[in-house]
C-alpha cells in the first residue's frame, strides 16, 4: 500500500469535500482504497488539517488506562475512541493545559 503525505491526503478530502468530483474519481486517481478516502474525511470532519499532522507522544498509564476505560464503558470502536480524545487533547492545550 502507497504511503500519502498530510499533504496528499488533506487535498484529496478537499477534493471529496468541495464537491466537484466524486469518491471513485477520486481513488481511481491517487491509487487509495474507498475505505481509506472515506476515513480521511470522517477524521478530516472531526479534527480539520491537524487530524494529519505526525505526533509522536508518550502518555502516561493513568491517561493509557482512562483510555481504556472509555472504551468499555462506551462500547466505541478503536477509530471513535482515537477521535474522541484527540478532540480532548486539543482542547486541553487551546486552553493551556
Amino acid at each position: 500500500m502507497a504511503k500519502f503525505s498530510s499533504k496528499d491526503k488533506i487535498q484529496a478530502v478537499k477534493r471529496y469535500l468541495e464537491g466537484a468530483e466524486g469518491g471513485k474519481t477520486i481513488v481511481n486517481s491517487i491509487g487509495v482504497h474507498s475505505r481509506e478516502l472515506y476515513q480521511w474525511i470522517k477524521r478530516f470532519e472531526f479534527s480539520g488539517e491537524k487530524a494529519f499532522e505526525k505526533r509522536y507522544t508518550t502518555y502516561s498509564l493513568e491517561y493509557k488506562l482512562d483510555v481504556i476505560h472509555y472504551v468499555n464503558e462506551n462500547g466505541t470502536s478503536l477509530r471513535e475512541t482515537a477521535a474522541f480524545f484527540i478532540f480532548l487533547l486539543a482542547k486541553h492545550s487551546e486552553n493551556g493545559k
